[in-house]
């Protein structure tokens, strides 16, 4: 006859399923668990190593794109500069026209970048926060009838 999952008699109840005492069945079930978590730890470095490697390879992809970007945009610059001698400038005005062009853009991020950095609020409201929280904490220090100096 097939035993079902509840023990039939108390000698074996206290014994454990399988005859092995409650220390073996713990230290077992220990065993488990330490094994799964460092196949856990496996999986994740293994995911990690390729997650590195996926990142490495898009960093180096990016790099090489704004590198090309910087040649292509050298190449329109000669383009733009010989589009203005084409037109009938001469080729020194029709190159600091293009240059002009360039400082009046990097003037304009600069400019952008030096309002941005003004409105930088230095954490005000989080200073203002953690005064008032500190504020709190020490008038409810000092609610309970205790000179300030006395310990």
């Amino acid at each position: 006859m097939a035993e079902t999952g509840t023990p039939s008699s108390g000698r074996r109840a206290a014994g454990g399923v399988g005859g092995e005492s409650l220390g073996e069945l713990v230290s077992l079930a220990v065993k488990d668990v330490s094994q799964l978590i460092r196949w856990e730890i496996d999986l994740a470095k293994l995911e990690l190593r390729d997650d590195v490697k996926r990142l490495g390879i898009s960093s180096v992809m990016i790099a090489v794109a704004g590198f090309v970007c910087c040649i292509v945009l050298i190449l329109l610059s000669f383009a733009a500069a010989y589009g203005f001698v084409a037109a009938g400038f001469p080729p020194w005005t029709g190159f600091l026209i293009v240059s002009g062009a360039y400082l009046l853009f990097a003037g304009t991020a600069v400019l952008y970048g030096v309002v941005k950095i003004r409105r930088l609020t230095g954490l005000r409201r989080t200073r203002a926060s953690v005064q008032e929280g500190l504020a709190l904490l020490r008038h409810d220090s000092h609610s309970d009838g205790s000179p300030r100096g006395a310990s």
